[in-house]
């Protein structure tokens, strides 16, 4: 998809306008699930009427036509669109895609000349290296980011371990593409047929990467941003039911614990708190292990920061 035309496409324009103008984004469209016969619907109705954000799906286009945009800091970009874009995409190139050029080029080429068959080993070898690409993401990173948005993500992965192997399979295609240059016969019925086999290669090269900059450049901040949420969501959790657990916890501790607990962390020694309380050494002794026992507490400090989250005691008065 080349940068024919450096224009904006918004909501309220037609889809019609938008395929009218970019021919080759109607691959894009079935990736993003929408369905042809929209007739003079808006971009807005078109993604409204088959499930797609309209936002994510301006985001993808707009970047694919004009081959810029930043997307670090931009929140409103939709995962599960962009997994469903992607995964989709992947399917397209891998089921369709691959074997058509191959099916295109075993046709172009007299199979029985042995320059001919280097041809097709290295396009064979091209295939591989793609399909093996795309399987990854799809058996690796597809799954971790269904599971970021179902909320249980994978401990032992993130987007940063994500890595790209576009580059052995653009260096083999750029190779295919020079042979088959040098290599046009002299027929001129095999020499139209590779021609135009060789045009669809060519196109396929810039979706391609076209497809790895949607990767790279909107797909992976919006993970990314998925990722630091669910950081911040899981601290806050944490925090929640580190408070409401220690609330729980202090139904439990009875009102002679909770006058031994203030003065502890007011700083009285055993004999200060038994003198303070009117109860013997040992008593205070006793108290203080049912304490650490009901509150799986044994620090000072961690008993500090109980008495002062259950406001048994004011900061001010604490011995820091």
């Amino acid at each position: 998809m080349g940068m024919k035309n450096q224009k904006q496409y918004e909501a309220d324009d037609k889809m019609i306008t938008l395929i009218r103008d970019n021919y080759d984004l109607l691959q894009s469209l079935g990736s993003f699930g929408i369905s042809l016969g929209f007739g003079d619907k808006t971009v807005r109705e078109t993604c409204r009427d088959n499930g797609v954000d309209t936002y994510t799906f301006l985001a993808v286009v707009n970047y694919t036509i004009n081959g810029y945009g930043d997307f670090g800091d931009d929140d409103q970009l939709d995962a599960r669109t962009l997994l469903h874009y992607l995964d989709a995409s992947h399917k397209y190139y891998l089921d369709f895609q691959l074997p058509f050029i191959r099916r295109e080029l075993a046709e172009s080429l007299n199979e029985a000349d042995s320059l001919a068959q280097l041809i097709l080993r290295l396009y064979d070898e091209y295939a591989h290296e793609i399909r093996r690409h795309m399987k990854y993401e799809q058996r690796t990173l597809f799954p971790y980011v269904q599971s970021l948005l179902d909320g249980t993500p994978a401990a032992d992965y993130s987007i940063e371990t994500f890595s790209k192997h576009h580059g052995a399979a653009d260096k083999k295609l750029r190779e295919l593409k020079l042979l088959i240059i040098k290599y046009l016969p002299q027929d001129g019925h095999h020499n139209n047929q590779l021609t135009a086999t060789l045009h669809d290669i060519y196109d396929n090269e810039v979706w391609l990467r076209r497809h790895a900059q949607v990767e790279d450049n909107i797909f992976v901040p919006a993970i990314r941003r998925l990722e630091q949420l669910i950081r911040q969501s899981d601290v806050a959790r944490n925090i929640s039911d580190m408070v409401s657990g220690a609330s729980q916890n202090a139904d439990a501790i009875s009102d002679r614990e909770r006058d031994v607990i203030i003065a502890l962390v007011q700083g009285m020694a055993n004999k200060e708190i038994a003198d303070h309380l009117c109860i013997s050494v040992n008593t205070v002794i006793t108290h203080r292990r049912n304490i650490a026992r009901k509150l799986q507490i044994h620090s000072a400090a961690g008993l500090t920061i109980y008495a002062i989250i259950n406001h048994l005691v004011d900061i001010s008065s604490v011995k820091l």
